[in-house]
């Protein structure tokens, strides 16, 4: 006989019986109980043994044992005690079952002192001893009692024989392996015992039992019941496990559904998490309730796939009434357990049919309901459902319970205010951006603002101004931080940009003017760290469409890409200004000639600095994906953005600008010089009117006629020659441009009744769409726009 395979044990009888009630083994034990040899009863039915019965044999579900009279070879009967149980199968199949009894009950030795030997046999700590071939010698009264056996029955059987969960197969083994090493051993399980009602965790000490010489006789087991101290145990580890696992982002449903994920199955079999609504108009879930309460499913959990005892989806809002645990221990404002048995939930099942079929079809018996509370505001409700676990919600579950939902409700609130103030900052930052691009005859833009995944909001822009001349100005601008603070100081930077454009400053000259205004904000910022506390990086650029001649100059940003019409991507070589803030150091300009239908791209350093590279590995991203921009605008933008930020969004902010450009034919332009001599007015009027006349633009004769005679003449009057006049002219725009080389600048005044000038500016400002001064190197502009819809 093999030590690891006890079938063929002598002394204890053994038969195997196959799913279809035959005989599929037979022991020697077996033979010397009934006679039969295994030839003559293996593969025939295991019934015919029986002495009373002429049908097949009743086979246990799990386990049986009794008394059974069967049938000797000789001819006569045997009464024999018999333990059957059924044994989980090696593959697919049914499985088998195994009938034991024992020939021989050999007591092991004990001390003579009757004392000690009650002592042993009704000790509380369930006992039983093993000799060296693993056969049971003596159980006492306590580990009988766990067995549901009667303890004068088991000598002689093995740990196999007395059951066929993994468990018994397990501590075969390590008795085995206590007998060989000679070393005690602990072995945890966790098991249902056949008197107990639900499974406890069990702790068993193998010792070895020696003799006099030291040689291992047998070994004994101690079974010791640590149910609450596993349990304490695996508490403290959920706990534990819920402060690593929950709120590990500031998303709401996340954290929600965080909090089912921990506590499945740890705590129960299904758990759903339902908040309150805020109020229509405000930030807060609604302070006082009633039923029924009105929750949204933001999360649900089941030990289930698929979630099928349900009645909600996530995102639903279910409606609780009275008599439900949801609503009652929402306003109560503490836990409420309910027994499905005890009719605690028989009020709310009788109104909810849907639900009650639901608990009755998957065995739901106990709920436990927790409201989500944080800061003093209720914020929803967590429902914690078993129907897998057998025993109900103890007070020790509850307090886990409400351990775990506390932390959650307290990152469920965080995410909460930090979602509520990060859309009030997004709502800041888009009313503070341009909500649509100007149409001009210059170009054709494209933008887009992609918010920082993580940190928020911040001071990223970019528009697009139009000029005087047809001229266009395009910028972009990052504030340093995040926050409603740096969305504040990019509106007051952008408005500050747009009243600079105004007046026609040159790039650098404008960036000098907006360096100034930053450190005066950092100034009111009140930082000690002097200036630089307030800082921001900008790009401005002007494009003149008539000489097709782009100005730029930066602040500390990143260069723009420009795309020659089916060229490649490059970046140009700007001087590199201080960012903004600083004070103190010069800004440089640079001029570049650009082709029609090339394209300028206008970026923050956000899209290029994303999944954690450099500046130069996202540039080289950058330039390969705008290489052949010949498609829309608006296309190009989304390909950038998906072929160069990460797919988890950007980690800082992200503003982009596609400008494609397009130049003013020379055939919509035309130029006069004009000699210093009042007298000469009257012709070029004349010249005026025949341009307008062969650009068929006739009906806004009158009005052009007007406004070239009141800036030519002023030019004369008060400039200094050369005067130069400029007419330009789109489907929707004609302007008139007087340029001379003063620069001193005319005024809008009123004239009082007796002055002889003073109205002309006055007569040019109502005629025209819009009018103003534009200071260059060589003097000065006065130009006036007039709209030829109005003219119509």
């Amino acid at each position: 006989m093999r030590p690891d395979d006890p079938f063929d044990d002598a002394v204890t009888a053994r038969a195997v019986i196959a799913a279809d009630g035959t005989l599929a083994r037979w022991s020697e034990g077996a033979r010397l109980l009934l006679g039969h040899r295994s030839e003559e009863v293996v593969g025939r039915p295991a019934a015919e043994l029986l002495a009373d019965s002429a049908g097949p044999l009743p086979l246990p579900a799990d386990r049986w044992s009794g008394t059974l009279v069967l049938r000797h070879r000789d001819g006569g009967t045997v009464s024999v005690w018999v333990l059957a149980h059924h044994r989980q199968p090696s593959g697919d199949g049914p499985g088998e079952w195994l009938a034991v009894t024992p020939l021989e009950a050999t007591d092991y030795d004990l001390p003579d002192d009757p004392l000690v030997r009650k002592a042993v046999f009704q000790s509380p700590c369930a006992t039983m001893v093993f000799d060296h071939e693993l056969r049971l010698r003596g159980v006492n009264d306590a580990m009988a009692r766990l067995l549901g056996l009667p303890a004068d029955h088991l000598r002689g059987l093995r740990p196999t024989d007395i059951g066929g969960r993994p468990q018994h197969s397990e501590l075969e083994r390590q008795l085995r392996q206590v007998l060989r090493s000679g070393r005690p051993h602990d072995m945890q399980t966790h098991m249902k015992a056949r008197a107990e009602s639900y499974a406890h965790a069990w702790l068993a000490r193998l010792a070895p039992l020696t003799d006099r010489a030291g040689r291992v006789r047998g070994v004994c087991v101690t079974a010791h019941d640590f149910t609450e101290q596993f349990r304490a145990r695996e508490r403290l580890q959920l706990v534990n496990e819920a402060s690593m696992r929950i709120g590990t982002t500031l998303d709401v449903t996340r954290t929600a559904q965080e909090l089912a994920d921990v506590c499945v199955p740890s705590l129960a079999d299904f758990v759903s998490v339902e908040l309150l609504d805020p109020e229509e108009g405000a930030g807060e879930p609604a302070g006082r309730l009633s039923p029924p309460v009105s929750l949204r499913r933001v999360a649900q959990q089941s030990l289930t796939a698929g979630t099928p005892e349900s009645v909600a989806q996530v995102g639903e809002v279910v409606v609780y009434p009275e008599n439900s645990p949801q609503a009652d221990s929402l306003v109560a404002g503490h836990s409420i357990v309910a027994s499905v048995p005890a009719g605690d939930l028989d009020p709310w099942l009788a109104v909810d049919e849907t639900r009650a079929r639901r608990f009755e079809e998957y065995g739901v018996h106990a709920m436990l309901s927790v409201p989500l509370q944080a800061r003093g505001t209720t914020l929803g409700v967590a429902a914690f459902t078993r129907f897998n676990h057998p025993e109900a919600f103890t007070h020790d579950d509850v307090l886990l319970a409400e351990e775990v939902t506390a932390r959650a409700a307290v990152c469920i609130d965080n995410a909460r205010r930090y979602s509520r103030e990060r859309e009030t900052t997004l709502t800041l930052q888009r009313s503070l951006l341009p909500r649509t691009l100007p149409r001009t005859a210059a170009l054709e833009a494209a933008t887009r603002y992609l918010p920082a995944a993580r940190s928020g909001v911040g001071g990223d822009w970019f528009d697009v101004i139009p000029l005087s001349g047809m001229r266009v100005a395009m910028v972009v601008g990052d504030v340093v931080g995040h926050g409603i603070q740096a969305s504040a100081t990019m509106g007051r930077l952008r408005t500050a940009v747009r009243t600079l454009a105004d007046i026609d400053l040159a790039p650098d000259e404008l960036l000098t003017h907006l360096d100034d205004l930053v450190l005066h904000l950092s100034e009111e910022a009140g930082g000690d760290s002097g200036p630089g506390e307030v800082g921001a990086t900008c790009l401005y650029a002007v494009y003149d469409p008539v000489s097709r001649r782009c100005t730029l100059s930066r602040a500390g940003h990143p260069p723009p890409v420009v795309i020659p019409p089916g060229g490649t991507a490059q970046h140009l070589e700007l001087p590199s200004g201080p960012p903004l803030g600083l004070g103190g150091l010069p800004f440089e300009s640079a001029e570049f000639e650009l082709a029609d239908d090339s394209v300028l791209a206008f970026y923050t350093d956000g899209l290029v600095t994303s999944r954690g590279r450099d500046v130069d590995q996202g540039e080289a991203l950058l330039r390969e994906a705008l290489s052949g921009a010949a498609g829309p605008l608006d296309e190009t933008c989304d390909r950038v953005l998906n072929s160069v930020l990460a797919p988890g969004g950007a980690t800082d902010d992200v503003a982009l600008l596609l400008a494609r450009l397009r130049g003013l034919p020379s055939s919509q332009v035309t130029t006069w010089d004009i000699p210093a001599d009042p007298a000469l007015v009257a012709p070029i009027r004349k010249q005026v009117l025949d341009q307008l006349a062969a650009w068929s633009l006739t009906d806004a004769s009158f009005t052009a006629e007007l406004v070239v005679s009141e800036l030519v003449t002023n030019a004369i009057r008060y400039g200094a020659p050369p005067i130069r006049l400029r007419l330009i002219h789109d489907a929707a725009t004609l302007i008139c441009e007087v340029s001379d080389t003063s620069h001193t600048a005319p005024h809008l005044r009123r004239a009082k009744t007796w002055d002889e000038g003073g109205r002309g500016l006055l007569l040019v400002a109502q005629l025209t769409q819009r009018w103003g001064t534009r200071h260059t190197a060589e003097g000065k502009t006065i130009w006036a726009e007039l709209a030829l819809a109005d003219m119509e």
